[in-house]
Order: C-alpha cells, then sequence, then structure tokens
C-alpha cells in the first residue's frame, strides 16, 4: 500500500534535526489546519531558497549573491579572516556583532572517525586566500572538540608559511558562568589560557 502524502511529509519533517515522529506529526497537522497563513507561504519561502541560494565562491557562506553580502561588504576589515566550520558558526558570530572582518567556511572539521580528510574540505581554497598580500591575520574560531582542535592545528600547520598572524578564539570560562558547573576540560583550558588583569 502505498504511503499518503501527510505520511510522506511527517517522514521528511522527522529527518530534520532536532525533531522526531511525534514532532513532525504535531507540525503536519499544524501546517494542514493553517494551509493559507502558514503553509502556503511556508511552501513559497522553501521553492524560494531552493531556486536561489547557493554558496559563495569566495568563503562558501549561504546567500542570493556571489560573492555574498558579507565579502562585498566594503565596510568590513578585508585584511582578516575568521575561520569556522560551518555557516552555523558565521550566523552566531555574525549575531553576536563582535566580528567585522571577513569569514571562510570549512564546510565541517578533519575527523578520522568519519572519514573527513583535508580534502573533503574549504582548506585548499583558504589557503589561496592567506596567501594574497591583502590578508594580514587568519582567526581559527574551530570548536572546542577533538575534531575541531585537530583542524585547528591543521591549518596552523599549513599555514605556518605566510607571514601572517594565526590567532584563535579564547577558551575557557564563559561569561556568567560558574565554576562548580564547568567541566575539567573547560576549567583547564580557562586556566592555560589565563591573562594578566
Amino acid at each position: 500500500m502505498a504511503e499518503s502524502p501527510v505520511e510522506q511529509l511527517i517522514r521528511q519533517i522527522a529527518r530534520l534535526p532536532g525533531l522526531g515522529p511525534r514532532s513532525a506529526r504535531r507540525i503536519v497537522l499544524y501546517l494542514l489546519q493553517r494551509r493559507e497563513s502558514v503553509f502556503q507561504p511556508l511552501v513559497a519561502a522553501l521553492r524560494d531558497v531552493e531556486s536561489n541560494v547557493r554558496r559563495c565562491g569566495t568563503c562558501r557562506n549561504w546567500d542570493v549573491t556571489d560573492p555574498c553580502n558579507v565579502c562585498s561588504d566594503m565596510r568590513r576589515d578585508q585584511s582578516v579572516i575568521c575561520v569556522v566550520e560551518g555557516v552555523a558558526d558565521l550566523w552566531a558570530l555574525e549575531r553576536s556583532g563582535a566580528y567585522r572582518g571577513q569569514y571562510h567556511v570549512l564546510g565541517g572539521a578533519l575527523s578520522a572517525l568519519e572519514g573527513t580528510r583535508p580534502e573533503d574540505l574549504g582548506i585548499a581554497q583558504l589557503l589561496t586566500r592567506a596567501a594574497t598580500p591583502a590578508i594580514t591575520e587568519i582567526v581559527l574560531a574551530m570548536g572546542a572538540t577533538v575534531d575541531g582542535q585537530t583542524t585547528a592545528h591543521y591549518l596552523a600547520d599549513s599555514l605556518a608559511h605566510c607571514e601572517i598572524t594565526i590567532s584563535r578564539l579564547a577558551h575557557g570560562v564563559p561569561v556568567g558562568g560558574q565554576l562548580d558547573y564547568l567541566d575539567d576540560g573547560t576549567l583547564t583550558a580557562a586556566l592555560r589560557s589565563r591573562r594578566p588583569f
């Protein structure tokens, strides 16, 4: 017996991160009950994104233009590139408003377990960008995971021949964090990254 369109939609929504079959059923029911106000605009937005959004040829961000809005903004510092694992990391840094330079999205992190090799990521593109005279600093904004730190060390070694500053994000106690709630790794990183007060 063929699966109904509603069951197909439930199955597809359940594949999204953080959702399961029960959440997918609730979402589909909500969409069906609000066809004109929610469902149809959602379908139109999905079609628009599918048709128009593509990777930036410079930094590998998602946008409707190539180069993307970040790369084409001349008010940003063109001499600094912040390297991130994914677009979600770029979006998080942009939300903070604390960084006004360029980005480079690797598309993941090196991982022996998952079989992710340097050639699977945007590392070659980064090395080409870093070799241009306009670049003075590369900020490695990798996650504080084993794979993230492995990637950061690999990039630092690969960029060592360039005449640029290589920095990384600080690791340690988060703003508003209490020491007794932090794990041992975070406390160790915070102690090792201490600086004069």
